[in-house]
């Protein structure tokens, strides 16, 4: 294992957004954060002590303004990315309310297979064969 894979991961509650019509939601990274632009799934970190779905649920609201109804875990993935290992632990959410207000200035898109929007996120990138695998999608889950 290389140097970089030794670091400690950072947990994450990543909210995968399903709508009535079977969109998933996107969101983009907000300008100053690293990959700023990038578009991946929502979340954020957990605090000390918070739970994942506790987590997810305080950051969809921070972020997006919306509360969300039951967090259904889903998926673990370990993503190194050069300035931080990240745990992300990938929650399905049906229900929510609330209107959706991008709070730190992102963008959001409602999509399918394959994403229209460009560039994903690495991150993301697994998300979206596991939605492929499940929805027996054939061929590109996204544009390069």
């Amino acid at each position: 294992m290389s140097a970089g894979g030794e670091r400690t991961p950072v947990d994450v509650a990543v909210g995968v957004l399903i709508d009535g019509d079977d969109r998933f939601l996107l969101t983009s990274r907000p300008v100053g954060k690293v990959y700023e632009g990038y578009w991946e799934f929502p979340g954020g970190k957990l605090e000390p002590g918070e739970t994942v779905e506790r987590a997810l649920r305080r950051e969809l609201h921070e972020e997006l303004g919306i509360t969300i109804g039951d967090a259904q875990p889903w998926q673990v993935e370990i993503v190194d990315y050069p300035h931080a290992r990240v745990r992300l632990h990938f929650c399905k959410v049906r229900r929510w309310s609330g209107e959706f207000e991008m709070r730190e200035g992102q963008s959001m898109s409602w999509q399918q297979l394959p994403v229209q929007e460009r560039p994903v996120l690495p991150g993301t990138l697994p998300v979206l064969r596991w939605l492929a695998e499940e929805r027996g999608h054939e061929g590109p889950t996204h544009r390069e």
